[in-house]
């Protein structure tokens, strides 16, 4: 009867310990994220010129305006990162929105710097998987 209860005691630990890994782990790939996504827009807004030059775009905007909208959202990131350091559940939630949104804003703008692009791409892929992967009954 002792072993039952240890053996459900340490599988619920171990769900616990795995979820609040994937957690940290979202937290700082969003912290990357957002701190790369807001170098890359400070680049934009500068008019560095690390930016290539596209004619007949669709998704055309000013650059300054890629700027800040990269600036904002890296910005953004990086406080909810916080957030998750500490384990809040609107940070949770808010992660996973901000992530979608630099995964489109990055999608958008990979013409103008594609391997940066595509490299932000898959860290907020790996973000959304890390905060949405565990279940709800191991979260808090």
């Amino acid at each position: 009867m002792a072993t039952s209860t240890t053996s459900q005691h340490g599988m619920g630990s171990a769900k616990e310990a795995a979820a609040g890994g994937l957690t940290v782990f979202a937290a700082v790939m969003l912290f990357i994220s957002g701190s790369m996504g807001f170098c890359r827009g400070l680049m934009a807004v500068l008019k560095d010129n690390v930016f290539l030059r596209t004619p007949d775009y669709t998704f055309e905007f000013d650059l300054t305006a890629w700027g800040w909208i990269h600036m904002v959202l890296g910005a953004v990131a990086v406080a909810v990162s916080f957030g998750l350091f500490v384990a809040m559940k609107w940070a949770r939630i808010l992660g996973v929105i901000l992530a979608v949104l630099i995964l489109i804003g990055n999608f958008l703008s990979i013409p103008y710097y594609p391997f940066w692009s595509l490299t932000l791409i898959a860290i907020n892929a790996l973000v959304i998987w890390g905060l949405c992967v565990v279940k709800r009954d191991t979260l808090y």
